[in-house]
């Protein structure tokens, strides 16, 4: 398979993801637990199809400890005992936030007030940016038919 589009040739495209790729920099910085960022990003990239970031993320997440078993069950989170209570809210608050045109009601009061028991106001504001910021490398990846499978751990860090 071969991209759509070299966004890597682009200048626009390449102006773009500096940007977006400064904003990742910023969540790496964040509060937020490093492995709850690896869970978020696998999360929405297989909600959103995005075989270039689900590779990317399991290998990278590989890469800095992850055990396979809990990249293995992200899918099925709900089902597997080997996620903390923490990260089981920011997995359904990331699936809600990826799903918001499914919902009429978009994210619900309960997933907020179940995700603000486990993180403070910092690590909520570090959540939403990277839910929001995978979502937009996601929808980058899939619209442009980005290629999955060649990535190296670091490769663009």
């Amino acid at each position: 398979m071969e991209a759509r589009l070299n966004v890597f040739g682009s200048p626009t495209a390449g102006k773009f993801l500096k940007h977006i790729v400064a904003a990742g920099k910023v969540l790496a910085d964040s509060p937020l637990p490093a492995a709850t960022q690896e869970l978020v990003n696998l999360r929405a990239s297989q909600i959103n199809g995005c075989g270039f970031c689900t590779d990317m993320h399991t290998k990278d997440a590989l890469a800095a400890g992850e055990t396979s078993v809990r990249l293995n069950l992200v899918a099925a989170w709900r089902e597997a005992t080997v996620f903390t209570e923490a990260e089981r809210a920011a997995l359904e608050l990331t699936e809600q936030g990826t799903r918001i045109a499914d919902a009429a009601g978009g994210v619900t009061d309960e997933a907020w007030a179940n995700a603000a028991k486990h993180y403070d106001e910092e690590q909520l504001a570090a959540l939403v940016s990277q839910i929001a910021l995978i979502n937009t490398f996601n929808r980058l990846n899939v619209i442009t038919r980005q290629p999955a499978g060649d990535y190296q751990p670091g490769q663009f860090g």
